[in-house]
């Protein structure tokens, strides 16, 4: 249940009558409704706010009335996704009693009535999420308790952002909202809404503000028409989201066939499967239809359909004769997802650096951390300059992987769409290795210190038995770890040598001192590589002992697939703030499930280790997932629905 609050305190314009004869707050009450609040309230004071802040059981909405809008606005404001906290961020010049906001990565890190290095405006609304609930009703304690300067709004604001509330800024793009303080700014606020068709604004705000070269110019420039044409015959972006897989398995499927009529059709067949992954996004913005389940499906799916190409493209090159198509779709996933580790764990650390105040961040100015950040704040300013794209494109993003898998397939072949992967993607990789590492070395923000580090190094019970070395750092010890399965890799892909497998136990050994490193503290400025340089080591260990066991290729690619799934599920569950798998910690760990590999080996029966394990992890979690989604929220949806006291009537 959403509770939405009208604070008029100091706030002149709320008796205002509108254009529609109503009062300002009055009206602003029924666009709240609308908006999807389940119940309104106008309170006069912080201390009747603090009230019924510490009685709501869901998400509470706050606004000042002094705010003239579009519902849309109201409603993006509601339902936003970003985080649990949400606050309206305007463009308007500060006024006096007004509070100014600093933000970073769309983040509030800074808000009071006079900021040097201010980035926009409150604009007098905010929803507060479950959790923070406490804190909004300290905070309008505090700021009832100092004397008033403005509307009592944007001194609570500033209060929750002083207690260090994490704040999500929502800025008004193509719509309309402003706040006013008299009759004559009624009046211009309430031309500009007139001035605005809101749906078509909508419809072209479902289009993300900042994307890639490929999907800005060659897809959003007509999918919001399906978008429209998708929300009027009521599907859903889930729907979208399970069209768009079967568009690329099937692509997937003509890639394996060969044939030029097959690779050109595939190829159509994977650009409008990119089309509706694009749309599945736009329909969930345009009709705000938001839910955990469907963002974890969207980048689970994403992954899914990238790497079923892959495979079509290995089989694909196979059955043309090329000896190596497995292998290539087998490096081509391996180092994406890799490289996806490593997006992810940056994206954490640019999100907790802007947490962070400056001083403490790369612990002053200068060096080449400080200009190389600069450069690049300066470069994503120029929206639409040559640099801003380069910029954008050099990093392979999604809608460039899949415009060049569509052109070399249908141009060329299954071989060569594998080759320009890994080639475009490997100095991509080399490209933001190595800045990143730069700039994290500037900044100096430890990010596997703040969570679960157990869970995102997915160590297993081994891991959490073996003893702690600690000169060396965990990321050290990770890339250690990797050179055994890599030199025996390189020595099983050139030699024939049965006796290779003889090997296995000591590349296991290797592998294994990454588990020194687990008890460690995961402090040091790098060490946001260490869940991807774990990925790299375990995955190097199963393909090589795939290859040293004479395991089908294809059978590899299998088992790799699944760990990846089931990586990228802790990551999805990282980027949504989301708990670990219920069933996470029967998936062994990546020193288990190398334990067993390597017993397999010495065994001589890798392809039915392969096969069993591979098949006991996707059965795991296929589980996971239902109890996850579908028992586990029933349950709590039941545990909900009890009435308090329980018992039978009578």
């Amino acid at each position: 249940m959403t509770l939405a609050i009208v604070l008029a305190a100091g706030a002149p314009a709320a008796g205002l009558p509108t254009g529609a004869g109503e009062t300002l707050a009055d009206r602003l009450a029924a666009q709240w409704r609308r908006a999807g609040a389940d119940e309104v309230r106008a309170v006069a004071d912080l201390d009747e706010l603090a009230a019924l802040v510490g009685a709501a059981s869901g998400p509470v909405i706050v606004s000042g009335a002094d705010l003239v809008a579009h519902t849309a606005v109201l409603k993006h404001l509601a339902t936003s996704p970003v985080g649990p906290t949400v606050a309206l961020v305007l463009t308007d010049p500060p006024a006096t009693g007004r509070t100014a906001v600093r933000e970073e990565r769309g983040q509030v890190v800074e808000a009071g009535p006079e900021l040097a290095d201010a980035t926009g405006v409150f604009g007098g609304a905010l929803r507060v999420g479950v959790e923070d609930l406490p804190a909004l009703a300290a905070a309008a304690r505090a700021a009832a308790a100092r004397p008033a300067t403005g509307p009592a709004v944007d001194g609570l604001f500033a209060a929750l952002t002083a207690l260090g509330t994490l704040t999500f800024a929502h800025r008004v793009r193509l719509l309309v909202a402003h706040r006013v303080g008299d009759a004559a700014g009624l009046h211009a606020a309430e031309a500009a809404l007139a001035g605005v068709d809101e749906d078509k604004a909508e419809l072209r705000l479902s289009v993300k503000e900042r994307d890639d070269f490929f999907t800005t110019y060659f897809v959003s420039t007509w999918s919001p028409y399906v978008t429209k044409a998708a929300a009027r015959i009521g599907l859903g972006p889930t729907a979208v989201t399970m069209l768009s897989v079967l568009f690329a398995v099937a692509a997937a499927v003509l890639f394996a066939v060969g044939g030029r009529p097959a690779l050109v059709s595939g190829a159509v067949l994977l650009y409008l499967g990119f089309v509706l992954d694009c749309v599945d996004g736009q329909l969930a913005r345009y009709t705000r239809n938001f839910s955990a389940w469907g963002g974890w499906l969207d980048t689970m799916a994403d992954r899914a359909k990238e790497y079923v190409v892959y495979a079509g493209l290995g089989y694909g090159a196979t059955a043309a004769g090329f000896r190596y198509g497995w292998a290539l779709a087998i490096a081509a996933m391996t180092l994406q997802t890799v490289r996806h580790m490593t997006d992810t764990w940056y994206g954490v650390l640019h999100d907790e650096a802007a947490r962070r105040p400056k001083t403490s961040v790369g612990g002053g100015g200068g060096g080449i951390g400080d200009r190389l950040n600069a450069a690049s704040t300066r470069v994503q300013a120029d929206t639409g300059s040559v640099s801003y794209w380069l910029k954008r494109t050099v990093v392979f993003p999604i809608g460039e992987r899949w415009a060049l898998i569509a052109l070399t397939v249908a141009l060329f072949n299954p071989l060569v769409s594998l080759v320009a992967v890994l080639v475009w993607g490997m100095l991509a990789f080399a490209y933001t290795g190595a800045l990143r590492t730069l700039r994290a070395r500037w900044m100096w923000v430890p990010v596997l210190d703040t969570v679960d580090a157990t869970l995102h190094r997915d160590d297993g019970p081994l891991a959490a038995r073996l003893p702690v070395v600690r000169p060396m750092g965990p990321l050290t010890l990770a890339v250690l770890a990797a050179l055994g399965p890599a030199a025996l890799l390189v020595a099983a892909l050139l030699t024939d040598d049965g006796g290779l497998r003889w090997w296995v136990p000591v590349a296991l050994l290797v592998l294994l001192v990454a588990g020194l490193g687990a008890g460690a503290a995961h402090n040091g400025p790098l060490d946001w590589l260490v869940p991807a340089a774990l990925r790299a080591g375990e995955y190097l260990f199963a393909i090589a002992v795939g290859v040293v066991g004479g395991a089908p290729a294809w059978l590899v690619f299998g088992y790799v697939l699944v760990l990846t799934l089931h990586h990228y599920d802790l990551t999805a569950r990282l980027e949504k703030r989301q708990a670990a798998p219920p069933l996470h910690r029967w998936t062994l760990g990546w020193e288990g499930r190398s334990v067993l590999l390597a017993l397999a080996a010495i065994a001589g029966i890798v392809s039915i280790g392969l096969a069993t394990l591979g098949t006991y992890l996707l059965v795991g979690f296929v589980a996971s997932v239902v109890l996850a989604w579908v028992v586990l929220p029933a349950r709590a949806a039941r545990v909900t629905a009890v009435p308090v006291g329980g018992g039978s009537p009578g």
